[in-house]
């Protein structure tokens, strides 16, 4: 995969496919190695799709921190004039919502149509779990949290009436763990980001939004939950907002998901 230099680092980018262009931003931890990724989706059939590691993660540069949400805003934008892209559609996943919220805001020529899933404006409008909060945690204490806030569903109670396909789905968990997670820089990088993620708040600056935005998030989603979307949708002018079946993954366990997103952003693209 190609290397950018980015505002003094180095960012490792995929880009794939054909039609309009949109860039992915992804979440917590995004790393394009995990497979399967997402240009091995429907994005590539009706998009040229951009996606990269974020500062820290995966890849790209490691520099030391602190790191603002800005300075991932300003990656994005950076990474846009690098490839050649004046505008394009925008997908932001989590915390990739949180910093798609600050790129449009920054930088509102760049984008031309917003699809924020599963993520948060911070302050009034609330703020995604405390992820930060999660590595104060033993590792197996760790996971069974990590799976209940991500989908309400999994409590304790479907915990203990359902042992086998709950070790399914920790051994699932434990298999997308990269090689290096545990590598100094790999930690450091992470770290920086959930620094970072503890201090989004665009609550007071989302009626500067003018772009055609949609807002999707899941109905049994705990880390970003149904309050949150309707925050903002209710802020941000004109936004467009719908539910799916699913918790934080629910781009993985509704199948009409991508096909509603796919046709916001290049109308006419997609159907269920």
């Amino acid at each position: 995969m190609p290397l950018a230099e980015i505002r003094g680092i180095q960012l490792c980018y995929e880009r794939g496919g054909q039609g309009p262009p949109v860039l992915l931003i992804s979440g917590t931890g995004g790393d394009l190695r995990h497979k399967p990724s997402f240009f091995s989706g429907a994005l590539p059939e009706h998009f040229d799709l951009l996606a990269y590691d974020q500062r820290g993660l995966g890849r790209s540069g490691k520099p030391d921190g602190p790191y603002t949400m800005a300075d991932y805003a300003d990656d994005a934008a950076a990474l846009l004039d690098h490839v050649g892209w004046t505008q394009c559609g925008v997908i932001g996943i989590s915390f990739g919502g949180m910093v798609a919220q600050e790129l449009v805001l920054r930088h509102p020529d760049r984008v031309g149509r917003l699809a924020l899933l599963c993520t948060s404006s911070g302050g009034e409008g609330g703020g995604s779990y405390p992820l930060h909060d999660l590595e104060k945690l033993a590792p197996e204490q760790r996971a069974l949290r990590s799976l209940e806030i991500s989908d309400l569903r999994y409590d304790a109670q479907w915990r203990r009436d359902n042992p086998e396909p709950l070790k399914k789905i920790l051994e699932s968990m434990a298999r997308r763990r990269l090689p290096d997670a545990d590598h100094p820089e790999a930690l450091h990088g992470a770290g920086q980001q959930l620094l970072a993620r503890r201090s989004h708040d665009t609550w007071s600056r989302l009626s500067e939004i003018s772009c055609p935005t949609l807002i999707c998030g899941g109905r049994y989603d705990g880390i970003a939950p149904e309050a949150n979307q309707h925050a903002l949708a209710d802020r941000i002018q004109g936004a467009k907002l719908q539910f799916f079946e699913g918790g934080h993954l629910f781009l993985l366990q509704d199948a009409k998901a991508w096909p509603a997103i796919i046709r916001f952003l290049a109308p006419g693209q997609a159907s269920d």
